[in-house]
């Protein structure tokens, strides 16, 4: 008899994701079989639930925030214990043989599949990996632990690409779970926080000056110096304008997120004295190993609401309405 799992399963875009009872996975050659202990909600997945991102695998099991314990292996897995807990980010695999992956470019991998979009993710009770692109986990606390794998390493990644420890004046545009995560290695680095939310959100700004920020306010306010770098994990292309209004000659803006609203024309005046615009693509095996050895020697806490497996659609809808602070995660 075929072993099955609880699972929530997208259909079309657009929909709510359906309860269902589905076959569990077993693994293929260099997979892994994981029993999910907890999985974060990102942003991402609500642009692949809202139809933003195209041509999902369909039906599909989102998720890809993803703390497990290994419980079978796959024909060739090496590295990789049954028992061990891992976690299981975004770029779920790469071909290692495309120019991007031969340059050392694996993230940006022609043929890249990706967990949650491509590959079903962990909105079940049981996921399958590429070994390759586990990580060890060492944090007790499933839930503190999962938003690591995706708001932390993007953001980690969009923070190395800033310039990390150079800055000493950073913004951050979108104070949700990446910029939470962001702002603790921000602030053990010596730097300072500058954080810009939505309008009128009294909760996140106190929420970011509680974390440490010494400046918040609305996206649409002039913080009160010059910033070095703005970081952009609001999926809003009008802040691409103004961030480049607010960085110093030679500053960067760089966006952290895979989808972004049109970005306006704007005054070629923002860009002169050698400003940049950069986005951030994926992520690369060395910035998990990085970042996760790196977060319990800042250390950094997230913020967590934790909602059961069949909640699902209510922890995407409290994200998209801007109704959380720091992450939520999924429990099965």
């Amino acid at each position: 008899m075929t072993a099955t799992m609880r699972a929530m399963r997208l259909h079309a875009p657009g929909q709510s994701l359906v309860p269902e009872e589905i076959p569990r996975p077993a693994p293929g050659r260099d997979e892994v079989q994981l029993r999910v202990l907890a999985c974060g909600v990102c942003r991402t997945d609500l642009h692949v639930v809202d139809g933003e991102l195209p041509d999902p695998r369909l039906p599909l099991v989102p998720g890809h925030e993803i703390v497990g314990e290994v419980t079978v292996l796959g024909e060739g897995v090496t590295g990789v214990a049954v028992g061990e807990r891992v976690g299981v980010p975004w770029l779920g695999w790469t071909c290692g043989q495309c120019e991007a992956c031969r340059r050392g470019e694996e993230n940006l991998c022609e043929r890249a599949e990706f967990t949650g979009y491509t590959r079903d993710g962990g909105y079940a009770e049981y996921a399958m990996a590429d070994a390759r692109y586990c990580f060890p986990v060492h944090d007790e606390d499933a839930q503190a632990a999962a938003p690591l794998l995706c708001a932390g390493l993007i953001g980690y990644r969009t923070w190395r690409l800033a310039g990390g420890e150079a800055n000493r004046r950073l913004g951050i545009y979108g104070f949700g779970a990446a910029a939470h995560i962001l702002a603790q290695l921000a602030l053990a680095r010596g730097q300072r926080v500058f954080a810009f939310t939505r309008p009128g959100d009294d909760e996140a700004q106190a929420f970011a000056r509680r974390l440490g920020a010494e400046w918040a306010g609305g996206s649409d306010e002039a913080p009160p110096e010059p910033l070095d770098a703005a970081l952009l994990f609001a999926p809003v292309g009008d802040l691409v304008p103004a961030a480049l209004s607010h960085v110093r000659p030679g500053g960067r803006v760089v966006s952290g997120g895979i989808h972004m609203s049109d970005i306006p024309s704007f005054p070629y005046r923002l860009l002169w004295e050698e400003r940049s615009v950069k986005s951030v693509a994926n992520l690369t095996r060395c910035d998990g190993e990085e970042f996760l050895a790196l977060a319990p020697e800042v250390p950094i806490r997230t913020e967590t609401r934790a909602y059961p497996l069949e909640e699902a659609n209510r922890a995407l809808d409290d994200l998209r309405e801007g109704r959380l602070s720091g992450a939520a995660v999924l429990i099965p």
